[in-house]
Order: structure tokens, then C-alpha cells, then sequence
């Protein structure tokens, strides 16, 4: 980060001291060697700390904050509180609406949005209008506005702007923030607890070699490991299946929200504006929806979320996006603008129903990590800060006496989570998302939020299950109509590369595919049969392309532009044979977005 107190920085200047002195031992190792080289067979440097949080996102950052504001309470200003980020730097790969609710920011940092406060953070607007609109093609008919989407008492910002911001308020109380450190490995005990996580190598050549730039990653060992990867996170994957925590829940189901930030013209601009819409350009079967949102200055968010859960391969998120900005309600306002961001992330939907065991011997998952989002309401950020905050009170009272150094098991965390408010609204709209899975589709969940708000309150007997895993509900091609979108405009809608380049992401082209395929011609071989490129059309980056190629029995070729990727998961989770596995690139790699 640009603000890093010297108190604080300290320990990333001697870590960072630590990996160029070992590095240079490895070069030197390296150029007596003439054999094929495993970088996995030099150890690697360690670093001892208290609490280690993989994510610097809203849980992480809000999780560490409350840590050291308890630890330096009681005296023990010594307890050592480690964030590790992926991005560049924090804030670069965040991405949300965002209507914020301010009810847990105001619990852990009080004067956050004070007058007086000279530490206020970039664009903070007062939600005031709220619309809810149901889309025809070219029409937009109001609708009650449902209870969860009242914005009164919210706020609109850039969650990117606020992640930074909440960064420099946790340096300034001691907590260590190391970005550009991507965490790639779960490290565990003898005893099956998890003991901390490695962050991967770098300097490795497209074939695995190291290169003259190879530096071994670094192992960061903690008494308790709080995970708070964002949706779909990898290492979040790894300890949810080896602990066995969904042995309780349903799947998780997920979104894929693309945005824009757009600087409008000044008459076009209303403060305060929050927008939401359904129906197009979505069909009936495919569960999503727009929104607008006014802030800052002559500023609009603008968005689409879209249900992996679709059932058509032939449908692009990324073209229903640039087909709904074409629409007179959101056309009308972009005319005439400009485009200077561009966004992609996928987003947990499943809700109570899929909310996993959260804490395990060694470790916790916070945020999004174990799904805590309101689905109806379009709301996590205050639910992911909420949870971070008691998984830290429970980390603390674990560490704060104990002189054992076994495994620590945040049971108290679960308990916390069970008589939480987090716990109690979720429970009331778990089954709203659901019910979008009658042979009604989008009429029949439109009818059924309506009766679940205002006749049954939150408060249905029963609890209604998730359709199938969002992988497995995808149509083979040849049993659903082809779509065709049309050639952007460049003013209102564009390509895909040119969004690309807007979202400022960028990957060392020689590294490892971080993107893992096995075999691509084998996926080739299960997937363009049934699927017709499915790959290429879900992902919002063109990472994913067939190529016609002649020498192939199939007539194409199977390609991943990984430079390319804008780290959303996607194809982690949607791909119907679950054989493309999303990992970390080298540390500080991937988009750099900018107001999202």
C-alpha cells in the first residue's frame, strides 16, 4: 500500500530482506547446477505470527482490525496480526454494486463517516431514491419495491475505495498488510490442524523451470488462520473438503456480476439514485438482474448479475450485459458518457441453505468465503465485516489466556455466527433465491418473494432446497436455441478485449497457466461435443477460446489466454465437467480496477 507507517512496515522490510538474501542463495544454487531443478526441494524462510488472514477484502481487513484493537486494549501490543492480498495492492481486485449498510462499520470504526474525521474515504453518497423496474425490450413497468431492497439509512461507494481505506486504519493500529502476497498452499500440523499457508513461487517459467527472477515463496505459520478468499476461494475449496464442512448444507449456488463505472453527463445525474431491475435481457429460466446506482461525482455504477444455475451454453453473461445497457432505461443515461472501469466477480446466492461449517481445527472461514451474503437485499459487505469481527473475538478469547500450543477450535465463533444478526437475516430470506426454481422460472420466484414478504414475513415453515449445482444444470447445445448478440457499437457496448484493457489486468506471460487443465485436448474432446464452446461464451475475459484447427480430429483447438483473466472463478464453477481448477498466479498479479 502508499501508506504504510513505519512502526508497521518494519516486518515486511525484514521479510522482504529475508526472501532477497534467501533467493540470492538459490540463484547461486542454481548456476552450479546443470540437472533438471525442483524449486520444491529448497525450503522454504518461515514466519512466526498470531493470527495469519489469507484475503484483503471487508471480512480480513475487519477481522484483523478487531483483533489488534483488542489485543492493544489489553497491553499486548506484541500479538502479531498478518493479512496477506493477492493484488497489487488492496482494493485492486474489489468488486461490488455497492449499497453499503452501514451497521457494522459503524460498530467496529465508529467515526468512519464523521464530518470531522480527516481519514474519510473517497465517494460516500446517501442512498435517497429508490426504483425497482421489471424490463420488457423496450420497456420498464415499476414494481413494489420489496422490503429487503429499502435503501433508507445506506450508502453508495466504491467497496475498492473502502478495502483501501480499511487497509491504512489497520496498519495505523499495528496489523501487518502484505499485498502482492498470494497465498497458494494450506500448510497443516502432524495433527491434521491447519498450521498456516505458503504463498507460491515466483520466477517460474510457462514449462516450470525457474527463471534468473525465481524467488521460493515464503511460509507463514499462525496459531489460528482466518480465510476470507471472496467467493469460490482456493484454498477456501481445499479445507471445505478436507474438513468435510458441507457435510450439513446444501451446495453452494452462484452469481457472475459484471459492472461498469461510468462518468455521465451532469444533467443526467441524480445523487443518490439506486436502480435495480429484472427480466431483460435475461430469458425466464435465468435467474438475475441490473442495477444503477448515482455517486460521487456525475458517477454510475451499472451491472448485471447473472444465476450460474442457467440452463442455455449458447447464453453470454458478457452479451446480455452489453445487450440490457441498450435498453432506453440505462441508454438514456450512459449517452453521452464515458466508460472508465470495467468489472468481473462471481458472488456466492445460496444463503442460509449453504452456509458451511465454519470453523475447523486451526482455521475459520469469514465473508464471502463461507457465503454470507443477502441475496434479496443484494447485500454482503456489512454481513462479511460483521463476521470477520466475531471470528476475531473469538480467535482473541481463544489465544489470549491459552498457554497450550496445540490446535485451537473457534467454537465460540460458530456460536457467535448462531446468535448473530448475520445468522437471523439470512435465515429470513432463504427462501427467496430458491423459489426462482418452479417450472414458473422468473414469474414463479417473482410471485413467491411476494408472498414470502408480505404475507409469511421471513417466517415459512419450510425451507426450500437449491436446484441442481450450477455446473450440472447446463443444457447440452443442441437442446436450446442459439443466441446470437449484437456487434457492439462502441459507444454504449463493446467488445470484450476492449473491456479487458479497461479492467487494467495484467499477468507475466511466461509463468505457469494458472488456469489448470490437465489435459486441454482431452477437455476439448468431453466438452466441444455437448457444449459448443461454452468456455469461451460464460467467461467474461476471453480468456477461454476454440481455435479452428485442421490437425484435430474435432476441427478446433482448445486455447486459455490466462493474461487475460480478471480472477472472477467463473470458470471454476460453471464448466460441466469440473475440470478446470482456478489458482493463484504470481502474487500481485491480475486486474487493477478502478472505482468498483
Amino acid at each position: 500500500m502508499a501508506s504504510r507507517s513505519l512502526p508497521t512496515y518494519r516486518p515486511a522490510l525484514r521479510i522482504a530482506g529475508q526472501r532477497r538474501a534467501f533467493t540470492s542463495t538459490v540463484r547461486t544454487r542454481l548456476a552450479d547446477v546443470d540437472d533438471p531443478f525442483d524449486p520444491k526441494s529448497i525450503e522454504r524462510e518461515s514466519d512466526e505470527v498470531d493470527v495469519c488472514i489469507v484475503g484483503g477484502g471487508p471480512a480480513g481487513l475487519s477481522a484483523a482490525i478487531r483483533l489488534k484493537q483488542l489485543a492493544n486494549e489489553a497491553g499486548n501490543e506484541d500479538f502479531r496480526v498478518l493479512v496477506l492480498e493477492k493484488a497489487g495492492e488492496l482494493g485492486d481486485h474489489t468488486v461490488s454494486g455497492n449499497v453499503m449498510e452501514p451497521s457494522a462499520i459503524d460498530e467496529l470504526l465508529p467515526d468512519w463517516n464523521h464530518p470531522d474525521n480527516p481519514n474519510r474515504f473517497g465517494y460516500v453518497t446517501p442512498a435517497k431514491v429508490d426504483k425497482m423496474k421489471f424490463l420488457t425490450k423496450n420497456s420498464a413497468i415499476t414494481l413494489p419495491k420489496p422490503p429487503q431492497m429499502n435503501n433508507h439509512g445506506n450508502f453508495i461507494i466504491s467497496l475498492g475505495q473502502l478495502v483501501k481505506w480499511l487497509g491504512e486504519r489497520a496498519e495505523e493500529i499495528g496489523v501487518e498488510v502484505y499485498p502482492g502476497f498470494a497465498a497458494s498452499e494450506v500448510l497443516y500440523n502432524s495433527d491434521g490442524s491447519v498450521k498456516g499457508v505458503a504463498t507460491n513461487d515466483l520466477g517460474i517459467s510457462r514449462d516450470g523451470k525457474p527463471k534468473d527472477s525465481f524467488e521460493r515463496g515464503m511460509e507463514f505459520h499462525a496459531r489460528v488462520t482466518l480465510f476470507g478468499e471472496g467467493a469460490h476461494g482456493s484454498l477456501t475449496k481445499q479445507v471445505v473438503k478436507k474438513y468435510d464442512l458441507r457435510r450439513d448444507s446444501q451446495h453452494q449456488t452462484y452469481g457472475l456480476g459484471i459492472k461498469e463505472v461510468w462518468e455521465i453527463q451532469p444533467e443526467k445525474f441524480q445523487e443518490g439514485l439506486v436502480v435495480h431491475s429484472m427480466g431483460y435481457p435475461l430469458p425466464s429460466d435465468t435467474y438475475g438482474g441490473g442495477w444503477m446506482y448515482h455517486f460521487g461525482d456525475n458517477m454510475v455504477s451499472i451491472g448485471l448479475v447473472v444465476g450460474l444455475d442457467y440452463p442455455n451454453p449458447w447464453l453470454a453473461p458478457y452479451g446480455e450485459f452489453q445487450k440490457m445497457k441498450h435498453h432506453p432505461l440505462y441508454k438514456s443515461v450512459l449517452e453521452g458518457g464515458k466508460c472508465i472501469s470495467y468489472a468481473a466477480r462471481t458472488l456466492n446466492e445460496g444463503g442460509f441453505q449453504s452456509i458451511p461449517k465454519c470453523a475447523f481445527p486451526g482455521g475459520a472461514l469469514i465473508g464471502d468465503s463461507a457465503g454470507f451474503l443477502n441475496v434479496p437485499k443484494i447485500k454482503g459487505t456489512h454481513t462479511a465485516m460483521r463476521s470477520g469481527m466475531l471470528a476475531a473475538e473469538a480467535t482473541y478469547d481463544a489465544l489470549k489466556d491459552s498457554k497450550d500450543t496445540g490446535s485451537v477450535f473457534l467454537f465460540d465463533y460458530e456460536d457467535k455466527l448462531r446468535n448473530s444478526s448475520i445468522w437471523k437475516e439470512l435465515r429470513q430470506v432463504r427462501n427467496m433465491r430458491p423459489s426462482f426454481h418452479t417450472p414458473l422460472g422468473l414469474y414463479g420466484g417473482i410471485l413467491y418473494s411476494g408472498l414470502e414478504a408480505y404475507v409469511f414475513r421471513g417466517h415459512a415453515p419450510w425451507t426450500l432446497k437449491h436446484g441442481k449445482p450450477d455446473y450440472a444444470a447446463t443444457k447440452t447445445a443442441d437442446q436450446c436455441k442459439k443466441i446470437e448478440y449484437p456487434k457492439p457499437d462502441g459507444k454504449i457496448s463493446f467488445d470484450i478485449l476492449t473491456s479487458v484493457n479497461r479492467s487494467g489486468t495484467n499477468h507475466e506471460e511466461d509463468q505457469p497457466v494458472h488456469l489448470q487443465v490437465k489435459d486441454w485436448d482431452k477437455h476439448a474432446e468431453m466438452e466441444w461435443p455437448k457444449y459448443k464452446g461454452v468456455e469461451n461464451r460464460f467467461c467474461p475475459a476471453g480468456v477461454y477460446e476454440y481455435i479452428e484447427d485442421e490437425s484435430k480430429d474435432l476441427g478446433v483447438r482448445f486455447q486459455i489466454n490466462a493474461q487475460n483473466c480478471v480472477h472472477c472463478k467463473t470458470c471454476d464453477i460453471k464448466v460441466p465437467d469440473q475440470d478446470i481448477n482456478w489458482t493463484t498466479p504470481q502474487g500481485g498479479e491480475g486486474p487493477k480496477y478502478v472505482l468498483t
